[in-house]
């Protein structure tokens, strides 16, 4: 079965240090499946992933944060990665924009650290997720329950561990994409 993402539009926030796999991944599948995909960062021109600990290759970012706006957005994808996660966990604008697009009731998909923006901008109360596991206490103490499982869906909220998981992962976000 073919899913048709046509006319979506997902939010892609990263900061320099995100897990380069877990952009790549999603956003190349979200594309051949018919979205449209904006990569939003702090700052204009470019941002630099990582593979594991050592850099990897840059990409233009196409709006900051501040210039925006959740209702274009369809959903959002927050890749992991331990330098983005915890860089872009204290960013206001991005919890914002993050929150925005999560209380609109539409979908929000997350990876590895990236989890760490979730709880910052007070979203995970209730929820049931999953994450690189060094995060488990950090989502049971912000009150929600984690399960170390390769994908969990609950609600809006699509979440997986590490770059092995992208496949489920992506099946679930166009899934809950294509409603």
């Amino acid at each position: 079965m073919v899913t048709s993402l046509n006319g979506k539009k997902i939010a892609i926030l990263v900061t320099d240090g995100f897990e380069q796999a877990e952009l790549t991944g999603p956003k190349q599948a979200l594309e051949q499946a018919g979205a449209q995909t904006h990569i939003i960062s702090a700052e204009s021109g470019e941002v630099r992933g990582w593979d594991g600990t050592e850099p990897a290759d840059s990409f233009p970012v196409d709006l900051t944060f501040a210039a925006a706006n959740a209702g274009d957005y369809d959903a959002v994808l927050l890749p992991g990665g331990v330098v983005n996660a915890d860089t872009i966990r204290i960013d206001a604008q991005a919890q914002q924009l993050t929150k925005q697009i999560a209380d609109a009731g539409k979908p929000v998909a997350v990876i590895c650290h990236g989890a760490w923006l979730l709880i910052s901008a007070g979203l995970v109360q209730g929820k049931t997720l999953t994450s690189w596991p060094s995060l488990t206490d950090d989502l049971k103490n912000a009150g929600a329950t984690w399960q170390d499982q390769e994908v969990i869906v609950d609600g809006q909220l699509v979440s997986s561990r590490k770059p092995d998981d992208i496949p489920a992962f992506n099946r679930e976000f166009i899934k809950l994409l294509a409603g």
